[in-house]
C-alpha cells in the first residue's frame, strides 16, 4: 500500500493582515467606562495582543428598541482599537436576544424535553426554529454587516457564539412544526419514515405528517430513530442559522473570513463535519477539565479533532482560560507555567492564533469568578505576568504561521453514532462513546503519536493504521469505505460494539459486527457484557473489564483468548488477514498496559514511523513547513526532560542544538527548529 502523507498544499483562507501568530481574547467593553477601554487598550499592547472578538453580546446596547439602533459604543472601541493596531473579529450579538425581543416573541422561548419552558436572562436560549427570532437576528446582522464591512479594522467575522451551547434541542410548537418539515424532506414519503423508524414496533405506525411530535419525555424509552432523526434535525437547523448570517455578512463583505466558534468534544448536539464546510476558518474553544489528572491529554485530543475538522489548515483557538473556570463543579486555578503549557499543546497541534476568554475579568454577572488574561488582582498578579510573558514568546515564532502537522494514524469519529450509542437501553451502562475514545487517544498519546480525526466516509489511503474506538453505527457507505480500506492494505483496529447497527439505528442483518463482520472475519453470536467491577484474564496475561464478547471465527486467527468469564476459552483479540491489509478486533476494555501494549503491536505491524517513546509528561509534535520543521516539545512533568533531536535552535531562548538534545525544564516548552533538506 502506498501512503502520502498530509502534503504541504496553499493555505487556505486565513486572517487578514496576518504575518505571525495571532493573541489575544474577548472583549467585552460596554461593561466598562471608556477611561478603562484606555487602559485596558495599553494593557493588550503590552502584552503582545493584536486581536480582540467584540460585540459578542452587546445587542441590547446596539439595538436598545426594536428598529432603533446605536452603534457609537461599537464606533468608538473599534476605532481605539484600530488607532492601537489591534485587530477585529467582530461578533453578531444574536445569542443573546434583549428584553424587548422576550416581550414581543414569547413563542420563540425553548422548551426542554421534559415542557418546562425556559426564561431569558440567559444566552444561547432562543428556538432556533422561531421566524421572529431569525427575523430579528438577520435584521441586526445586516445593520452591522452595512456599517463595518469596509471597516481596516474589522479582520474577521464572528457567527453567534457557541451553538449549541447552553441548550440544543427545543421542544418547542414551532420547532415541532420546522422538525415535520425536515422529516418530509429527509424522507419523502410518511410510508418511508414508517419503515426507517420501525414503527411497526410498540404500534408506533405514522398516517399523516402531523401525527408526529417532538420525541419528549414518554412513559418508557421513546422511539430511538426518531431521537436520532430530533438530534439530526437540531444540528441542521442551528447551521441554517449561521449561514443565514453569514450570506448576509458576505453580500457585504465577500472577502472577508466568516466563522463561529466550535466545541469540538465539548457539544454533543452539533455535527462539526458538516458545520466544518461552511465556515471559511475553523474556531474552537476549549476549557480544560480542571479535576482531572490528564486533563492536558483531553486538550491535545480536543486540539487534533479541531484540526483534522480544518482539514489541517491553520485554525484559531478562539476561547480558553488563562486559569479557573467557574462553571466547573471546582474552581480549580492552574499551576504556574500551566496557562502557557495548554496554549502551546494547541499551538502545536495547528493553532496560529490563541485566544482567551475574556481579556478583563468581569466584576458581575454569572463568569465573575471566571479567570481572564487580566485578573481582579491587576497586574501585579501571577496571571498578567504568564499573559504578557507568553505573548512575547509567541512573537518569537511567527515561522510557524501557515505549517501543518502529520500524521499517518487516525481515529474514526462520528457524533452521528453517538448520538446513537448514548441513548437508553443498550446492553451496558458502561458503553460511553467518549471512554473508549479517550482510552485509545491516551494510549497513542504516551507513545509520542499524533493522531488525526476522520470521518468515517472519508478517503482513508493516507493512513498507515485506522482506529475505531467507538463506532456503534455505521452505514453501508461507511462498510463499504473501510473495507476498501483494508483490502488495499490498510490496517484496522476495532473495538467492541462497533459496527452493530445502520444509520437507522436498525442492527444490520446476522448481528454483530455487522458493518464490519466481513473485513474483521468474525461474528458475534452474543454479547457478554460484564458485572460492575468484574474483570477477566487473558491468556497473554493482560486484564480486560467491563465487556467480552462469543466470538465465532469466520476467517479471523486469535491472537488472545480468555481464560476467565462468560467468554472463557473463546477468542478476546483477533486478527484478519483481508485483501493486502490487516483488521483486529479487541472485544474488551483492556487495562492501560494492556491495550498500551497492544497498540505498540499494531502501530509496528502497520509499518507507522513512530517515533521513540517520549519521557513521562513530555508531549511532542512536530509542525512542517516549507524550508523547516518545527518540534513543540511541552514538559507536563515537575522534573525536567531531555529531547533528543537534529534541531538546530531553540526559537524561544535562540540558543543552538548542542549535541543532539534540548533540555525541557520542568513545566515550560521549546521550539526546535531543524531545516529541511540541508
Amino acid at each position: 500500500m502506498t501512503i502520502e502523507l498530509n502534503p504541504l498544499t496553499a493555505r487556505a483562507t486565513w486572517i487578514p493582515g496576518t504575518t505571525g501568530l495571532r493573541y489575544g481574547g474577548d472583549y467585552n467593553p460596554e461593561q466598562w467606562p471608556r477611561e478603562t477601554w484606555l487602559e485596558d487598550i495599553a494593557l493588550m499592547q503590552s502584552a503582545g495582543v493584536d486581536l480582540v472578538s467584540v460585540g459578542i453580546f452587546s445587542w441590547a446596547v446596539l439595538e436598545p428598541r426594536e428598529g432603533e439602533y446605536d452603534f457609537s459604543f461599537l464606533d468608538d472601541i473599534i476605532g481605539l482599537l484600530h488607532e492601537a493596531g489591534i485587530s477585529v473579529d467582530l461578533a453578531t450579538p444574536t445569542t443573546v436576544p434583549p428584553a424587548w425581543f422576550w416581550k414581543r416573541h414569547p413563542e420563540a422561548h425553548p422548551v426542554t424535553r421534559e415542557g418546562l419552558r425556559l426564561g431569558h436572562g440567559s444566552r444561547g436560549i432562543a428556538s432556533p426554529s422561531s421566524p421572529a427570532y431569525r427575523r430579528a437576528a438577520a435584521a441586526i446582522t445586516e445593520q452591522l454587516a452595512a456599517r463595518y464591512a469596509s471597516h481596516p479594522a474589522v479582520v474577521l467575522w464572528h457567527v453567534h457564539n457557541e451553538y449549541g451551547a447552553p441548550i440544543s434541542e427545543d421542544y418547542s410548537d414551532g420547532s415541532v412544526l420546522a422538525f415535520r418539515a425536515w422529516l418530509q424532506r429527509r424522507y419523502g414519503s410518511i410510508e418511508a419514515l414508517n419503515a426507517a423508524w420501525g414503527t411497526r414496533f410498540w404500534g408506533q405506525d405514522y398516517g399523516e405528517w402531523d401525527e408526529i411530535d417532538a420525541p419528549r419525555v414518554s412513559a418508557s424509552v421513546v422511539n430511538q430513530t426518531q431521537r436520532l432523526d430530533f438530534a439530526h434535525y437540531t444540528s441542521d437547523t442551528l447551521l441554517e442559522c449561521y449561514v443565514a448570517e453569514r450570506d448576509i455578512i458576505k453580500r457585504y463583505a465577500p472577502e472577508t473570513p466568516v466563522t463561529t466558534n466550535f466545541m469540538a468534544t465539548n457539544c454533543r448536539s452539533i455535527d462539526y463535519w458538516a458545520w466544518s464546510r461552511e465556515v471559511d476558518i475553523v474556531a474552537n474553544d476549549y476549557y480544560l477539565v480542571a479535576e482531572r489528572e490528564d486533563n492536558h491529554i483531553l486538550l491535545a485530543l480536543d486540539s487534533d479533532l479541531t484540526r483534522s475538522l480544518a482539514g489541517g489548515d491553520p485554525w484559531i483557538l478562539m476561547e480558553h482560560s488563562t486559569s479557573a473556570v467557574n462553571w466547573q463543579p471546582r474552581n480549580i486555578a492552574k499551576r504556574a507555567g500551566e496557562l502557557a503549557r495548554n496554549s502551546a499543546s494547541h499551538l502545536a497541534r495547528g493553532a496560529d492564533a490563541i485566544l482567551y476568554f475574556q481579556f478583563r475579568a468581569s466584576r458581575y454577572g454569572a463568569e465573575k469568578f471566571h479567570s481572564a488574561m487580566l485578573p481582579h488582582a491587576g497586574t501585579e498578579s501571577r496571571i498578567w505576568r504568564e499573559v504578557t510573558a507568553l505573548g512575547h514568546d509567541l512573537g518569537k515564532l511567527d515561522e510557524l504561521v501557515g505549517s501543518r502537522v502529520r500524521s499517518e494514524v487516525a481515529i474514526l469519529w462520528d457524533v452521528q453514532s453517538f448520538w446513537a450509542q448514548d441513548l437508553e437501553w443498550r446492553p451496558s451502562v458502561e458503553l460511553d462513546h467518549r471512554e473508549r475514545v479517550e482510552a485509545y487517544y491516551a494510549a497513542l498519546w504516551r507513545a509520542g503519536v499524533t493522531v488525526d480525526f476522520v470521518h468515517p466516509h472519508d478517503d482513508l489511503s493516507g493512513y498507515r493504521l485506522v482506529l475505531a474506538p467507538s463506532l456503534y453505527l455505521a452505514d453501508r457507505e461507511t462498510s463499504e469505505n473501510v473495507t476498501a480500506y483494508v483490502e488495499g492494505g490498510g490496517a484496522f483496529v476495532v473495538s467492541y460494539f462497533s459496527g452493530v447497527v445502520d444509520e437507522h439505528d436498525a442492527v444490520w442483518e446476522g448481528g454483530a459486527p455487522g458493518a464490519f463482520r466481513r473485513v474483521l472475519g468474525l461474528s458475534v453470536p452474543e454479547f457478554l457484557p460484564l458485572h460492575e467491577g468484574e474483570t477477566v484474564q487473558l491468556d497473554d496475561g493482560r486484564t480486560g473489564s467491563s465487556w467480552s464478547d462469543d466470538i465465532v471465527l469466520e476467517g479471523a486467527e486469535a491472537v488472545s483468548s480468555y481464560v476467565t468469564g462468560p467468554a472463557a476459552g473463546q477468542p478476546a483479540v483477533t486478527r484478519n488477514r483481508f485483501g493486502a491489509g490487516t483488521a483486529w478486533y479487541v472485544s474488551t476494555k483492556l487495562d492501560e498496559a494492556g491495550l498500551s501494549e497492544l497498540l505498540s503491536g499494531a502501530l509496528e505491524q502497520a509499518g507507522v514511523d513512530a517515533p521513540p517513546v517520549p519521557p513521562l509528561g513530555l508531549e511532542v509534535v512536530t509542525r512542517w513547513g516549507e524550508e523547516a520543521s518545527f518540534t513543540i516539545a511541552i514538559n507536563h512533568g515537575d522534573a525536567d526532560a531531555q529531547l533528543t533531536t537534529t534541531g538546530a535552535v531553540e526559537l524561544l531562548t535562540g540558543e543552538p542544538v548542542v549535541s543532539g538534545a534540548v533540555d525541557i525544564p520542568a513545566g515550560a516548552f521549546r521550539v526546535i527548529r531543524t531545516p529541511l533538506g540541508g
